[in-house]
C-alpha cells in the first residue's frame, strides 16, 4: 500500500514537471527552450507512466528523452548565423552563455585573458562584451577554439561530460550506493536540471563538481576536496556559498590553506594580465556593479530593489551580506556534523543569495533544487556508512580543524 502511494505521488510530480515543460514549449521566446519543452512533455508523461512499475526506469526515460535527445537535436542543428547576440532568441539553438564561454576560450588563447577591456573598445560597452565567469570556465570552450565549429566541440558537450564524470566518480568513491528516487528526481530528472543541460549546461557541471567536493569530504580525501573546491569557484562565482561551507567548516586549516593556494594559482595568471578587466567581468558584473547592468532580470527581491536606483542597489547588497552573515552565524553556532547537514545550510545560503542578488535569474533555482536532492542523497549515504566508522563519515569539525 505504501509503495503504491509513493508511486502515485511520483506520478503526480512527473505530471507537474510535464506541465512546466508544456508551458515552456508554448510560451518561451527562446528556440532552444521550446525544443526542450516539446521533448520534455513526452519524457515526463512517459516517466509518470513508468513510475507505476519501475522508478529507476522512469528516471532514465526522463533523462534520455528529456535532455539527451533535445540536446542532440540542438547541437546538430546549431544556427551559427544567429549567434551574433542580436535580439532574435527564436533562432537561438544555444543560450548566449554558450557563445560567451566559447568566445572566452578564443580570447584566452589570443591574449592571455578571457576578458575584454571594456574601457578600450572605442565605444560604450554593452552586455554582450562581458564574460561573467571565472578563468577556468574557458576550459569548456577550448575544443571549439582549437578544433573549430562542430557538434562535438559544442561547449554543452563538455559540460555534460564533466558532469557525468564527476557524478560517476562520486558514486565510485562511495562504493556505488543506492540513490533515493526523490534525490534523483530533484538533482537530475527535474525540469530545471534537464532544461539547463539542453540549453546552456554550465550550471549542471558546477553542481556536479560541488557534489564531487562533498564526496571527497565524506571519503576523507580532504586534499583533493580542497583542490576541486578551488576549481569550482574558479569556474563560476555562484558556487562560492557551497564551497565556503564545505571547505571552511568541514576541513582542517592545512586544507583551507591548500584551497587558497590552488585558488590563487588558477586565478592570478589571468588577473595579472589585466587586473581591471578581471574584476570588471568576474566580480563586478555578476554582483551588479559593472558599467553595464546584467540582463538577468527575474523578479526576485534583489533585482526589484536594484531597479529602484542606487539606494535600492545598496540595500540589495546589504541584505545579501546580512543573509550571508546569518548563515555563517548558523554554521558557527551549530557546526555541520555531516555533509548532508552542510548541504542543507548551503541550500539556505544559496537560496537567499539567488533571491537577493542584484542580477539573478529564474534558472539559478536549479542550484537549491539540485542541492536539496544532493542533501537527500548524502543523508542516505551517511546513514549507511555511519555504523562502519563513526569518524569517517560524521566529519565533525571541532579540534580536528587545528590540523
Amino acid at each position: 500500500m505504501l509503495d503504491h502511494l509513493r508511486s502515485s505521488w511520483r506520478g503526480v510530480l512527473y505530471l507537474a514537471f510535464a506541465g512546466f515543460a508544456l508551458i515552456t514549449a508554448m510560451s518561451s521566446e527562446f528556440f532552444g527552450y521550446r525544443v526542450w519543452g516539446m521533448f520534455a512533455v513526452v519524457a515526463f508523461l512517459g516517466a509518470g507512466a513508468f513510475a507505476v512499475f519501475n522508478d529507476r526506469l522512469a528516471i532514465w526515460f526522463a533523462l534520455l528523452l528529456g535532455s539527451v535527445a533535445p540536446l542532440g537535436v540542438l547541437i546538430f542543428n546549431r544556427n551559427a548565423a544567429a549567434e551574433d547576440f542580436s535580439g532574435t532568441p527564436w533562432t537561438w539553438s544555444a543560450q548566449p552563455d554558450v557563445w560567451v564561454i566559447e568566445r572566452s576560450a578564443r580570447l584566452l588563447l589570443a591574449h592571455g585573458t578571457p576578458y575584454v577591456d571594456v574601457t578600450a573598445l572605442g565605444r560604450a560597452p554593452d552586455v554582450n562584451d562581458y564574460t561573467p565567469y571565472g578563468p577556468l570556465m574557458t576550459v569548456f570552450g577550448l575544443p571549439r577554439a582549437l578544433f573549430g565549429d562542430s557538434p562535438l566541440t559544442d561547449a554543452r558537450i563538455m559540460f555534460a561530460l564533466v558532469a557525468v564524470a564527476a557524478v560517476v566518480l562520486s558514486l565510485k568513491l562511495l562504493n556505488w550506493p543506492r540513490i533515493p528516487v526523490l534525490a534523483a528526481q530533484l538533482a537530475a530528472a527535474s525540469p530545471l536540471t534537464m532544461l539547463t543541460i539542453t540549453t546552456s549546461g554550465e550550471d549542471v557541471a558546477v553542481l556536479a563538481l560541488i557534489v564531487l567536493t562533498a564526496t571527497l569530504v565524506i571519503t576523507r580525501r580532504h586534499g583533493w576536496a580542497a583542490v576541486v573546491a578551488a576549481a569550482v569557484v574558479s569556474i563560476k562565482l555562484i558556487a562560492l556559498p557551497a564551497i565556503v561551507v564545505l571547505v571552511l567548516f568541514m576541513l582542517g586549516r592545512k586544507h583551507i590553506a591548500l584551497f587558497a593556494a590552488v585558488l590563487a594559482g588558477l586565478n592570478l595568471p589571468v588577473f595579472l594580465v589585466d587586473p581591471t578587466a578581471f574584476v570588471e567581468h568576474a566580480i563586478r558584473f555578476p554582483t551588479g556593479g559593472a558599467e553595464v547592468t546584467s540582463p538577468a532580470s527575474s523578479p526576485f527581491p534583489g533585482h526589484l530593489l536594484t531597479e529602484l536606483g542606487p539606494a535600492g542597489h545598496v540595500t540589495a547588497l546589504a541584505l545579501l551580506v546580512v543573509a550571508g552573515l546569518a548563515v555563517v552565524v548558523w554554521l558557527l553556532v551549530r557546526r555541520p556534523a555531516t555533509v548532508a547537514n552542510a548541504l542543507w545550510r548551503v541550500v539556505a545560503g544559496m537560496g537567499a543569495a539567488i533571491l537577493l542578488m542584484p542580477a539573478s535569474r529564474f534558472g539559478y533555482l536549479v542550484y537549491p533544487a539540485a542541492l536539496i536532492g544532493s542533501a537527500v542523497f548524502f543523508s542516505s549515504v551517511e546513514r549507511v556508512r555511519a555504523p562502519r566508522s563513526t569518524t569517517a563519515t560524521t566529519t565533525r569539525v571541532t579540534s580536528a580543524n587545528a590540523g
